[in-house]
């Protein structure tokens, strides 16, 4: 009996270490991890039986080791278990902490008092329940408060009610983070005098998201100043107002520099100023030099008097955007609108305006230099003037090249380049190739493969990661699932993966199990420009087929994989431009058939061209990665 027993001892052995020569297996493998039911020596076991090359660069398969679940064995087991059983959700905090995980804080109302005049600097993630209530005079001051956060999640409630004369400062807040979600309910209601002044808010944001319910209701010449708000920021569902300034009296607001230079940025303005008194709002440079704006306005100064609202540089110099103006100034009384320069995008926009000042009296509404695009459904038709509508615009965001080509400096310099700049001593702008999504991991596939992903479980996703009815979260699941879900482009091979080993399993059954993994090294380069050092053509620079991973905005890390013909994948050294020192190693793609690729895609803005008539080619950024055949 012994003698089995000692064969099976040496076999466990042999299989979790003997293949250990020098601290890495045999063939250019791994380290061993403490614990053999780790995910992490999971996924190891499960690369080195899988893989049949790799083994010329130890960075390139640690590379992907490093995003394993650092789950320990009784926490992967325990985790496993409660999702089998669907009741993750009771332990989610303790999840998203060992799992590394992206989950917003659960922020519960507090019935804790804050009457006095609070100063906060650098702090982050807090509750703010019942401050500056019924205070008189006074300032809070928020100044430079969750800046450079990862994931920020603030929550105002009740916070400045009924407030005399007392100031609130937003200053530097929540700049250069990541996923940002702040929610302001019953902010200044019923306050008089005073000022709440939003400055340099929620710049350089990734996924910026600020929600302004029962803001300033019932106010009285409370003013609110939104400046430098949201620049620089990316695709975040913006800015909702909702119910903003409601029976509000001699509230001015304003809005300057607001959501310049943002990509994908959105706003809504629902039942913003209904039934005020000499409402006064002025929206300067707003959605400036974006990139697809969106703006919704429904039921704003609906029934309101003497109201004035001005939008001058509104959406100017931007790329496409669309607004939306549903019951506006509907039944307002003397109502005065100016719309200036509004629009006047590169590539025109649209704006629907539907009920525009339907039973309005005494309004007078003027568009100057006003947009191609716009649809005017069962508008006012008495005090309204156009000048200069429908003009085309020239814009400063085009620019034309000596041959004849026209380029859009919206788009980031180097963001697309084409592949004869892939030669040594050639100078390249380099984008910004950092990673800007939220530090996550992947999950062990005894956990995701008991996990729900489609659109028809998206109640039961929701339900999982606490996203709540209109939350970020809310949007973060369903555009990742929608985006899964969408049918492949021409030619196009496609899967989502949470897992490393699905990522392993979709790029070897494209690829063949002879595969070699690359990323660019590092983000040195990036946003400056740089010098082409040796250059070397994957498969020796033949075209062939390669598989591309991108991250996707999710709870867990989560990769868009897809793989398309026609392609030819680069190394490349980037060199200093003064030293010409090496900084980094990147990697580059070129497709070589861009016929199926919209006409209005960025490269082609970029280069000047059209489908099927140019190669396309760009870098490899951060974090993602790219599987080609090994040589």
């Amino acid at each position: 009996m012994l003698k089995p027993l000692l064969l099976l001892q040496s076999f466990l052995f042999c299989l979790f270490n003997v293949a250990f020569v020098g601290g890495r297996l045999i063939g250019g493998g791994f380290k061993a991890e403490a614990n053999p039911f780790t995910p992490k020596a999971s996924l190891v076991r499960y690369w080195n039986k899988e893989i049949r090359s790799d083994k010329s660069s130890s960075f390139r398969s640690e590379f992907l080791i490093s995003k394993a679940s650092p789950l320990n064995a009784v926490d992967s087991a325990t985790f496993a278990k409660l999702a089998a059983h669907n009741s993750l959700p009771t332990r989610l905090p303790d999840f998203c902490s060992a799992a590394n995980l992206f989950c917003f804080p659960d922020l519960s109302p507090s019935l804790e008092q804050h009457p006095a005049d609070v100063k906060f600097s650098v702090y982050d993630q807090k509750n703010f329940t019942n401050y500056g209530n019924a205070a008189a005079g006074g300032t809070d001051s928020f100044k430079t408060y969750s800046k450079d956060g990862n994931v920020v999640a603030d929550s105002f409630r009740r916070y400045s009610r009924n407030a005399a004369g007392h100031d609130d400062k937003f200053t530097v807040y929540g700049d250069s983070s990541n996923v940002v979600e702040e929610g302001f309910n019953s902010y200044g209601t019923f306050g008089t005098g005073g000022t709440g002044e939003f400055t340099n808010y929620q710049n350089d944001v990734n996924n910026p998201t600020s929600r302004f319910t029962a803001y300033s209701d019932g106010g009285n010449g409370k003013s609110q100043s939104f400046k430098t708000y949201t620049h620089e920021a990316n695709a975040g569902n913006g800015q909702s107002f909702t119910s903003y300034g409601k029976n509000g009296n001699g509230v001015p607001n304003e809005f300057a520099s607001y959501g310049v230079s943002g990509n994908v940025i959105g706003s809504g303005f629902a039942n913003y100023g209904e039934k005020g008194n000499a409402a006064n709002d002025s929206f300067t440079s707003y959605g400036d030099d974006g990139n697809v704006p969106q703006n919704n306005f429904k039921n704003y100064g609906a029934s309101g008097n003497a109201a004035f609202d001005t939008f001058s540089s509104y959406r100017d110099k931007a790329n496409v955007g669309d607004d939306s103006f549903s019951s506006y100034a509907k039944e307002s009384n003397s109502g005065t609108v100016k719309f200036n320069n509004y629009g006047q995008s590169f590539n025109p926009g649209s704006e629907t305006f539907t009920g525009y000042g339907k039973g309005a009296e005494g309004h007078k509404v003027s568009f100057k230099t006003y947009t191609p695009n716009s649809t005017f459904k069962d508008y006012a038709k008495n005090g309204v003037g156009f000048a200069k509508y429908n003009v085309s615009s020239t814009s400063a965001a085009a620019t034309t090249l000596g041959d004849g080509k026209t380029v859009n400096k919206w788009i980031e310099p180097g963001k697309f380049f084409r592949e004869s700049s892939l030669k040594e001593g050639t100078v390249l702008p380099m984008p910004d190739i950092k990673d800007k999504m939220p530090k996550r991991s992947f999950l062990p596939r005894s956990i995701i493969s008991k996990l729900p992903f489609s659109a028809s479980k998206l109640a039961e996703i929701n339900g999982i990661f606490h996203a709540g009815e209109n939350s970020t979260m809310e949007k973060i699941i369903s555009d990742a699932v929608t985006e899964c879900e969408r049918p492949p482009s021409a030619g196009e091979t496609k899967r989502c993966v949470g897992s490393a080993e699905d990522m392993i399993d979709f790029a070897t059954s494209v690829l063949g199990r002879s595969v070699v993994l690359r990323t660019t090294e590092n983000v040195a380069g990036s946003k400056q420009k740089v010098v082409i050092g040796k250059v070397k053509g994957v498969n020796g620079g033949r075209v062939t087929r390669a598989v591309s991973c991108h991250q996707s905005l999710y709870p867990y890390l989560m990769y868009y994989c897809h793989s398309v013909p026609k392609v030819r994948v680069y190394e490349a050294d980037l060199l200093e431009l003064k030293s010409k020192t090496k900084i980094n190693h990147g990697i580059a793609i070129c497709h070589m058939d861009t016929s199926s690729w919209g006409p209005k895609h960025g490269a082609f803005l970029a280069l000047g061209s059209k489908p099927g008539l140019i190669e396309v080619c760009h870098w490899i950024f951060e974090n993602d990665m790219n599987w080609a055949i090994a040589d």
